[in-house]
């Protein structure tokens, strides 16, 4: 399963806002971005303006960041969108938002997306009554996300629970006593809160 494996930190430090990959550390003083906030590298501090198409590659890469997914990922799910009714840019953060992983997370099992990308990927997650260990998997309306009865006593969930970082989004409904999520619709776009311009990425795959 190919994945980002080098320092998460650098990334957010890269994109110049917080992207919450690290968890309950981006909510305290070791935060990257509240120490140094300029981009990673030798030349970090005097790095250029942008040119009209690095806001655009930069826009992509912020939202690859915050699902992550790799390349080849995300143009397939930019595919999707183009194939779909609707404004490409907004179906492409609804296909995104509806990956287990971003499901896990914003039911507020996992304290990250990187987290409930780990958490799936183990097997501790169940959909339908059926486990599933695929981060990717798009869940339906309908469908019913729970922890697996022999991960319900996991003490990572349950602190995670506790903390209530993030507020549950109106697509989806949590039951924290048995640890269990449904989707209760598609997502909207007002209610992905990610700072992101998708339009620049529509106008970045259409060159």
């Amino acid at each position: 399963m190919a994945r980002y494996r080098d320092a998460a930190c650098r990334q957010c430090r890269r994109e110049g806002i917080k992207l919450f990959l690290k968890g309950a550390r981006c909510f305290t003083e070791k935060c990257a971005i509240e120490r140094r906030n300029y981009p990673p590298g030798q030349h970090g501090l005097n790095r250029g303006k942008l040119t009209p198409f690095g806001v655009q590659l930069r826009e992509k890469q912020k939202a690859k960041r915050i699902y992550g997914v790799l390349e080849q990922q995300f143009r397939k799910y930019f595919a999707w969108a183009e194939g779909e009714k609707g404004v490409t840019g907004e179906n492409l953060l609804k296909f995104l938002e509806r990956r287990l992983d971003n499901v896990v997370f914003r039911l507020g099992f996992a304290a990250s997306r990187r987290e409930g990308r780990q958490m799936v990927a183990h097997g501790h997650f169940q959909v339908n009554g059926r486990k599933v260990t695929i981060p990717s998997y798009l869940v339906k309306v309908g469908e019913m996300v729970q922890l697996r009865p022999t991960s319900k006593l996991q003490e990572r969930v349950v602190e995670n629970l506790n903390a209530g970082r993030g507020q549950v989004p109106p697509w989806l409904e949590v039951v924290p006593d048995e640890k269990r999520g449904v989707v209760r619709g598609q997502p909207l776009r007002e209610d992905i809160q990610i700072p992101v311009q998708e339009q620049l990425i529509v106008e970045l795959f259409s060159k």
